[in-house]
């Protein structure tokens, strides 16, 4: 794959020196790579600066010349080190961080930790002469399940709506995913793969799977969930780039096919009782560190001469024989299908809810607002990184859902009237009115909170750790009258102030959207 060129002297020692070759897969891989990565940055808003790619690629770069110049005695182009560096940056996330922040070196550490550790598992992980573990693979799930959400996770299973470039996206992973994969033999291995894990989910679908995702307004369920995941990114760039390093896969193509075949049933299982989308995404590529070191028994059970000498074939002819020995079989395999279906379902118990769509906002109380007087609402372009279109329309009605929740919490307090906060608010400020209202309640004195908004921007409020799903936020500013009012409902003292503050929306269930939290 590489060849050597020339050679360095120091001292007394000649070290030869190995350029990349341009027939390499694995810069091939390394270039569909990196060009997601650029329309990721560029228009998909990916949450990944420059540094934090230059920092995973250059460590494990670095580590991959040094540790194979100890192995080797040679300066060897490092292509597995800055393909691992490239697609642990491509996957891993850094929590807290935000899009467009090109230059920003948060958390930069970690990608040059995980990267500098998956390339070191080729090297230290190794069984037969051979490393056991894809790199990126094994590093990034290791990060995941001992660093938690809360400091970093992995890339959404949805990424942006279908537009040109997203359509640039798909291409860009499937063009690339296809030559590369059939050059190497292993196009018919990512194909049943993804046509078994398709089934897989789509069993799974129908029982009433859902999971929450930051991406999502509301669970993301039933068909919904189909559709997500058998056409995400993620899984393609998995099936493509991942599960297909022709050095942690078993040698024949049948067992191969067979290799894929059940690795995306036990990815189905692995995902299947996960209700965030936090845990579907750790279960996808835990799969393949569970499933990698099959590939010897896979091996042993179909055993072959070389790569190009083997095919499906093969598989067929050892379950071939005479009739009954064939029906025998049949039967077998349909209660193992059955079997396996039943599996599915029953591990998919814990995320099985009613299917529930995003509703549009609906009013349920008007008092002492009127539309006229709210400002037109600025959409941040943060609002495009959900699953449903939220256009000015859109914007303007939930405008008018955060006026009436707040005049609901007005009379709630005014009136005494505790039921009414269960229409308004939810999570955090719930209990922060309801809090409120209790002492109203022991005081008898009433304040009451009365709004007039100048200004209001919406944009996208990501859940702390990735493991809720979306919910929206309004930016806002005006005036604020705090008003006293005594046990029977009289005006008793009003003061005026300037706020700005951030509302915290969700579409709770499916049903009305309420404020959950606000901040200064």
């Amino acid at each position: 794959m590489t060849s050597a060129a020339r050679a360095v002297r120091v001292g007394d020692r000649s070290i030869p020196i190995v350029l990349p070759n341009r027939k390499d897969a694995r810069l091939h891989t390394a270039v569909v790579i990196i060009s997601i990565h650029v329309i990721g940055i560029a228009a998909l808003g990916f949450e990944v600066s420059i540094p934090q790619i230059i920092m995973a690629i250059s460590t494990a770069a670095l580590i991959d010349v040094a540790m194979t110049l100890r192995t080797s005695g040679m300066l060897v182009w490092p292509a597995s080190g800055m393909l691992t560096g490239s697609g642990v940056a491509l996957i891993l996330r850094v929590a807290g961080m935000e899009s467009g922040n090109l230059w920003a070196w948060t958390g930069w550490y970690w990608f040059a930790l995980v990267a500098g550790a998956s390339i070191l598992t080729k090297y230290l992980i190794r069984y037969r002469g051979q490393h056991v573990f894809n790199p990126s693979n094994v590093g990034l799930v290791a990060a995941f399940l001992l660093l938690g959400s809360g400091i970093v996770e992995p890339l959404d299973f949805w990424w942006a709506p279908l537009g040109f470039w997203m359509i640039l996206a798909y291409a860009v992973i499937l063009g690339g995913g296809v030559i590369i994969t059939r050059r190497l033999h292993l196009l018919e291995m990512a194909a049943v793969f993804w046509v078994v894990l398709a089934i897989g989910l789509g069993v799974l679908s129908q029982s009433g799977h859902c999971l929450t995702a930051t991406w999502s307004l509301t669970p993301v369920c039933g068909d919904r969930f189909w559709t997500a995941l058998v056409t995400s990114p993620e899984i393609l760039i998995f099936l493509l780039f991942m599960i297909t390093d022709p050095k942690t896969i078993p040698r024949g193509r049948g067992a191969r096919v067979v290799f894929a075949g059940t690795l995306a049933l036990f990815t189905t299982l692995m995902i299947a009782p996960h209700t965030v989308e936090y845990g579907a995404k750790v279960a996808l590529l835990a799969s393949l560190v569970v499933w990698s070191p099959l590939r010897w028994p896979f091996d042993r059970l179909l055993p072959v001469e070389g790569v190009e000498g083997s095919g499906t074939g093969e598989l067929i002819d050892r379950l071939s024989g005479n009739p009954s020995r064939i029906f025998a079989r049949g039967v077998a395999g349909g209660v193992g299908i059955v079997l396996v279906a039943g599996g599915i379902i029953a591990a998919g118990t814990p995320a099985r809810v009613a299917a529930i769509g995003a509703a549009p906002p609906a009013a349920v109380f008007r008092a002492n607002v009127d539309p006229a007087t709210l400002p037109d609402v600025v959409i941040d372009p943060s609002v495009e990184r959900i699953d449903i279109v939220v256009d000015q329309e859109y914007a303007g009605l939930l405008a008018m859902t955060l006026a009436e929740n707040l005049a609901i919490e007005a009379k709630a307090v005014r009136t005494a009237d505790g039921s009414l906060l269960g229409l308004s608010d939810g999570g955090d400020r719930l209990d922060e009115m309801q809090a409120r209202l209790d002492a109203a309640i022991a005081t008898g004195d009433r304040w009451v909170d009365e709004y007039r908004f100048e200004t209001l921007t919406l944009r996208l409020h990501e859940a702390p750790e990735g493991q809720s799903s979306a919910g929206l936020l309004f930016e806002s500013s005006g005036t604020v009258d705090r008003v006293l009012y005594d046990s029977m409902g009289s005006e008793q003292q009003r003061t005026s102030d300037q706020f700005v503050l951030h509302f915290v929306l969700r579409q709770l269930a499916g049903e009305r959207w309420v404020i959950v939290d606000v901040t200064a």
